[in-house]
């Protein structure tokens, strides 16, 4: 089943998820220095924030590759069965 975070990020343009991306991760390295420094009260925080981070970055490469023509996808299908063949 699909998280509420992702069906929310699908409705967001692409220019909004990379300014979201940016947002986040500046949060992050802020908590990350925070944390370093005195602590944080909650420190799963850390956790919560790199999952965000990782589902912008997904949702940014699924439209990447939505967005590929087919012969692009082609190659894109055999560089990955060359990779899986070493």
């Amino acid at each position: 089943m699909a998280s509420k975070q992702f069906i929310e990020l699908q409705d967001l343009s692409d220019d909004d998820i990379r300014a979201e991306l940016r947002e986040v991760e500046s949060q992050f390295q802020k908590l990350k220095f925070d944390h370093a420094i005195r602590g944080l009260e909650n420190p799963l925080v850390l956790r919560q924030v790199r999952r965000n981070i990782a589902r912008l970055k997904t949702e940014i490469r699924r439209r990447e590759i939505a967005a590929l023509s087919e012969e692009e996808l082609a190659n894109r299908t055999k560089i990955r069965a060359r990779r899986r063949r070493k």
